[in-house]
C-alpha cells in the first residue's frame, strides 16, 4: 500500500460526494444562476458571519483576489516571512497587483508585532504605502501552528491604527478551529477578506471561498473573473464542496492526533529531528539528519511519500484518506530509515 503524506490536497471525493456531484443541480454560475453554488456561499456565509461568500478554483486565486481588492499598485502587503503569499503563489502579488511583500519575522508563523509597527512606513515620496497586514492560519511552513487568538486580535488592533487593511490566507482555518475550540466566525470577525480551501482537510476534490462584506465580495468576483475564475456549472463541484464544508470540520480531529503521533514517534529517533511544540494539527516537518531530499527518495522507496521543501526539510500531512493504518507504516518506514 502507498502511504501518500504528501499533503492534505491529495485526497480523492467519496462516494457520498460522487453522488452529490452526479445528482447537482447547476445553471450558470457566471450569471449567478448555479443554486448549488448559491447555497454553498450563503451557507459559508452563515458558518462565518460574514455578509458574502465567492466560491472559486484554488486557494492562491482566493487569495489573490482578497489582495488585489486591498491593495493597490505601487502598495505594500507586510506578511509573515514563510507566509504562502510570499513563498508559493508564484510572485503573483508583483505580477497582478503591482505591489510588494515586505517580509516580517515571527514565531511559529505569527508575525511580531514591534516588527509589525516598525515597518510601516512614514509617508515619504521615496517608499511604497503600506497597505495591508496578511496572517496565515494555521501557518503552513511553520508547521500548521494556529496563531493565538489574541495575538490576532492585537496585530488587528495595531494594523487599524495604522490605516491597514487585513487579509487572512485562512486555507486550513478549520484545523485552527478544531484544535483551538475557537469557532472560525471567531477567527475572522475584525479583518476584511478571508480565503478559505474547501480541498485540503476537508476533502473536496476543488474550491475555496472568500468571504467578507458584500462590497468587497464583489470587487473579488470580478476579479476572479479577470484571472479566468468565472465558472459555468459549477454546481458539480459545489456539491462535492458543500459536503466537505458540512462534514470535514468533524473528521480533523484524527488528522491531529494522528500527526501528532507520528511526531512523537519521530522523536525518539536518532536520525531524524522534531520540533513538537510546531505539531498542533495535521502536520508534521522533520529535519534527518541526511539531505531531506535523499531521505524523501528513500521513503518512497519504503511506499511512504512525503515532501522535501527545503535541503533540510520533510512535511508530512495527515488528511482523510490517511487514516491509522498510514500511521502504522509511515512509522515503519520511518524506523528503518531513521532509527
Amino acid at each position: 500500500m502507498l502511504i501518500d503524506l504528501r499533503s492534505d490536497t491529495v485526497t480523492r471525493p467519496d462516494a457520498a460526494m460522487r453522488a452529490a456531484m452526479a445528482a447537482a443541480e447547476v445553471g450558470d454560475d457566471v450569471m449567478g444562476e448555479d443554486p448549488t453554488v448559491n447555497r454553498l456561499e450563503a451557507e459559508a456565509a452563515g458558518l462565518f458571519q460574514r455578509e458574502a461568500a465567492l466560491f472559486l478554483p484554488s486557494g492562491t486565486m482566493g487569495n489573490q483576489v482578497c489582495l488585489g481588492t486591498l491593495v493597490q499598485p505601487g502598495e505594500e502587503i507586510l506578511a509573515e516571512a514563510s507566509a504562502h503569499i510570499l513563498l508559493n503563489e508564484v510572485g503573483s502579488v508583483a505580477r497582478l497587483w503591482g505591489a510588494q511583500i515586505q517580509p516580517v519575522p515571527g514565531h511559529l508563523g505569527c508575525p511580531d508585532p514591534q516588527a509589525i509597527g516598525a515597518l510601516v512606513r512614514e509617508p515619504d515620496i521615496h517608499h511604497p504605502r503600506t497597505a495591508v497586514l496578511s496572517l496565515e492560519n494555521t501557518h503552513n511552513y511553520a508547521g500548521g501552528t494556529v496563531l493565538p487568538l489574541a495575538q490576532v486580535d492585537a496585530l488587528v488592533a495595531l494594523a487599524r491604527r495604522h490605516g491597514l487593511h487585513v487579509h487572512m490566507d485562512g486555507a486550513r482555518l478549520f484545523n485552527a478551529q478544531v484544535a483551538s475550540g475557537i469557532p472560525v466566525a471567531r477567527w475572522v470577525r475584525d479583518v476584511d477578506l478571508v480565503s478559505v480551501c474547501l480541498s485540503k482537510g476537508l476533502g473536496a476534490p476543488i474550491g475555496s471561498l472568500v468571504l467578507g462584506d458584500a462590497q468587497r465580495v464583489t470587487s473579488c468576483r470580478r476579479l476572479r473573473k479577470a484571472l479566468g475564475g468565472g465558472m459555468r456549472q459549477a454546481g458539480v463541484i459545489a456539491a462535492a464542496a458543500l459536503l466537505a464544508l458540512r462534514d470535514g470540520p468533524g473528521r480533523l480531529a484524527d488528522d491531529h492526533r494522528r500527526a501528532r503521533r507520528l511526531a512523537e514517534g519521530l522523536a525518539e529517533m536518532k536520525g531524524v529531528r522534531v520540533d513538537l511544540a510546531s505539531v498542533q494539527t495535521n502536520i508534521v516537518f522533520a529535519e534527518p539528519v541526511m539531505p531531506a531530499r535523499q531521505a524523501q527518495d528513500r521513503l518512497a522507496a519504503l511506499g511512504v511519500l512525503c515532501y522535501a521543501l527545503s535541503p533540510q526539510r520533510l512535511r508530512f500531512v495527515f488528511h482523510r484518506d490517511a487514516g491509522d493504518e498510514a500511521l502504522a507504516g509511515a512509522l515503519g518506514a520511518c524506523k528503518k530509515l531513521f532509527a
